[in-house]
């Protein structure tokens, strides 16, 4: 007997599925990142409205000042769907877990100079709380913003939030001292130069519009506070001290580069859409930009002492050549 085996070409009718089919064309197909998140925001159909905000739907447009034609138009350029947002997390996390190893295998953190140690730790450490707050508010986002494509996005930079305040606890761990820990909670709690901070990430807490939330946290505090702290304090303890910080911090600073892309990618595309919404965005980080300015000036202060002023005139610098770089005259 004989079997012949042969190749059978079968021409799919369509490349993607139906809602794809529609926004793209039958003929082309879609990635992982679009399959999984377009189109997805449950629209209709609804069987109750809020009981705490009974003048929404639980699904709502206008809970924000921000008006868009489409939703999806709100992008992430990282495509970053489930699978693909754990396994970037995953290469970064085994880097940290490397970092951190090597500085407890070579006795690093043993050595480094107790001057630098203080001063890095007096910094860095009540930073677990503010990473802790941007957790909550970017879960707000998450949960009340319209389109799958920006409250994903949201909600994977929230984790990411919570492991910044983990890798920020274990700076002081790494260090084998608990009561920096400790004293770095008291100075959150009723330090001086901690409270303007402390107030301004609390008072977001209860900000209802989601896009607004959106700007003064990912875009300003944390387009100040990450240049300001990842970058520029680590330079100054490099030089001072040893690089110590800047390794067992890699995790922070790769994670605000990639994540300001999708920020700066977001407040484009909602400028562009309005004046209105243009108008908005400009009203928003201008507010939001000089209390964060107040808020951090005494960190810098700790930080930078005399160079204090001249480095955060930097980071603004940076903040608003990215907002003019959004297309959003301030």
């Amino acid at each position: 007997m004989q079997i012949d085996l042969r190749t059978v070409s079968i021409t799919p009718l369509r490349q993607t599925f139906g809602h794809l089919a529609r926004r793209m064309g039958a003929d082309k197909p879609a990635s992982r990142y679009m399959e999984a998140t377009m189109d997805l925001q449950p629209v209709e159909n609804f069987h109750f409205r809020p009981t705490w905000e009974p003048q929404y739907e639980i699904f709502d447009a206008s809970r924000t000042r921000i008006a868009m034609k489409d939703w999806y138009a709100l992008k992430d350029p990282r495509q970053y769907y489930y699978g693909a947002w754990t396994l970037a997390r995953g290469r970064m996390q085994e880097k940290a877990e490397g970092d951190f190893d090597l500085v407890d295998e070579l006795g690093l953190a043993a050595a480094y100079p107790a001057a630098g140690k203080d001063l890095a730790l007096s910094v860095l450490l009540p930073l677990r709380h503010v990473a802790w707050a941007s957790n909550i508010n970017k879960g707000y986002v998450s949960a009340y913003g319209y389109g799958i494509a920006i409250s994903q996005a949201a909600c994977y930079a929230s984790m990411d939030q919570l492991g910044i305040a983990q890798y920020v606890t274990r700076l002081g761990l790494a260090f084998n001292d608990i009561d920096t820990l400790a004293s770095a909670k008291q100075a959150w709690l009723s330090a001086p130069e901690w409270q303007e901070l402390r107030h301004f990430v609390e008072d977001l807490m209860v900000e209802k519009d989601w896009f607004a939330l959106l700007v003064a946290q990912d875009f300003v505090i944390e387009g100040l506070l990450y240049p300001l702290i990842y970058s520029r304090f680590n330079e100054k303890l490099n030089s001072s001290y040893g690089p110590v910080f800047s390794m067992l911090t890699r995790f922070q600073s790769e994670w605000y580069a990639e994540s300001a892309k999708w920020v700066d990618a977001v407040l484009k595309v909602a400028a562009a859409e309005s004046a209105e919404n243009k108008a908005a965005l400009a009203d928003w980080i201008k507010r939001y930009r000089e209390r964060a300015i107040k808020a951090l000036t005494p960190i810098a202060t700790l930080a930078f002492a005399d160079n204090a002023t001249l480095v955060m005139a930097d980071v603004i610098e940076q903040l608003n050549a990215r907002a003019a770089k959004a297309g959003i005259t301030l």
